[in-house]
């Protein structure tokens, strides 16, 4: 434990180092989106440090606060309060799984992870979303009213807002309820604040995945990958997310009724990744609780490789050469190329074939017997 402790402590000082001598954009977009909310549709009708701002106008409003800290403390209280959001995810979903003395050697593990590190990079929100989100499936893990937080994700970056669903099919309907509630009351805050960027955002802009590059090795979704193999998709793609949207939320929900909240948790997450048009190598943190449900399931071979790949993410090396044409070599540089989006179906076709196995304390138990026997 004290080497894990000063292991997290050099790793928060290298945070803070980071945050003082470099200017993460994402987190300097959010900022100067903060500072332009409320005047007309600037917003969303100029860009922002040469990007446009693609969150919902409440978001903006969110980021209001950071423009009225000075750039550099604003950067530190930033990736710091992004570090302790993680601390808080790990601890919540390894409180799910029943492990919760891992906590802290997770979040040291999981600082050294690209999903994660690549987050704090930019300065993303990634992690504050997921701290949100597990700590309400705590809450209702637990029997408690629970909703606010998945309400307030869903309302800042609309994907979370699976996680309703999710709520509402397994028969959580006060909690859905109150999530919904939440985001619908983030958005009229936003109508309130930006009225003609609401208007602007909600008719024209939050479907337009014009506004980033799609085709970017980053962007590890079924859509980015189809762009890149086939130099775009066509009407027919509506009919991919659907399918996989269907099938990852009905193992969500399956895990969610016999109360296995972590799993429930690892296939949605996992689901909506899949289904999104942009899933940024940086929103793969949402991947990260089926390595938890892996270990916890006895699956460490599986563990460490899953754990490798994230380690590794080795769809960037792919950027340093060229396209291959001949097809033996073509196959193996496209599979490297898509590394997260092959894992994550290979991680919710697990969880699926694992849904006839029985829950983790009984299979616990039952893989308990034989021992017990033989002593």
């Amino acid at each position: 434990m004290p080497k894990l402790r000063a292991a997290l402590g050099v790793q928060l000082v290298l945070v803070v180092v980071f945050a003082l001598l470099w200017n993460p954009l994402d987190f300097f977009i959010y900022r100067l989106g903060g500072q332009v909310v409320g005047d007309g549709t600037r917003l969303y009708l100029e860009q922002q440090a040469a990007h446009w701002f693609t969150y919902t106008p409440f978001a903006a409003v969110m980021f209001q606060p950071l423009s009225w800290v000075p750039l550099v403390p604003a950067r530190v209280l930033w990736e710091l309060a992004s570090v302790a959001a993680f601390a808080v995810a790990c601890r919540g979903v390894l409180d799910l799984a029943g492990r919760r003395r891992w906590w802290l050697r997770a979040v040291v593990i999981g600082l050294l992870l690209e999903p994660v590190w690549h987050s704090l990079f930019l300065g993303q929100i990634n992690l504050l979303l997921c701290a949100l989100v597990v700590t309400d499936l705590r809450r209702v893990g637990a029997g408690k009213p629970a909703g606010i937080g998945i309400g307030i994700a869903a309302a800042i970056k609309l994907t979370p807002g699976i996680f309703v669903v999710l709520l509402l099919a397994a028969g959580r309907v006060r909690a859905a309820v109150i999530a919904g509630a939440t985001f619908a009351a983030g958005t009229a805050l936003g109508f309130l604040v930006a009225p003609d960027a609401s208007l602007v955002y909600w008719r024209d802009v939050f479907y337009d995945t014009t506004r980033v590059g799609v085709p970017y090795v980053s962007n590890q979704s079924p859509y980015g990958a189809l762009t890149r193999l086939l130099d775009g998709v066509g009407d027919w793609y509506v009919l991919l997310p659907l399918v996989l949207g269907g099938a990852g939320l009905a193992v969500g929900v399956a895990y969610a009724r016999r109360g296995d909240w972590p799993a429930a948790l690892a296939a949605t997450g996992l689901t909506g990744l899949l289904v999104s048009p942009i899933s940024w190598s940086h929103h793969w943190v949402w991947a990260l609780p089926a390595l938890v449900v892996l270990v916890r399931d006895g699956r460490r071979r599986a563990a460490v490789g899953v754990g490798a790949v994230f380690l590794l993410a080795p769809m960037w090396a792919t950027r340093l050469v060229d396209r291959p044409q001949e097809l033996w070599a073509l196959v193996p540089f496209e599979l490297v190329k898509n590394a997260y989006l092959l894992l994550g179906l290979a991680l919710l076709a697990h969880l699926a074939y694992a849904l006839g196995r029985p829950p983790g304390p009984a299979r616990e138990a039952r893989d308990a017997q034989p021992l017990a026997a033989s002593a």
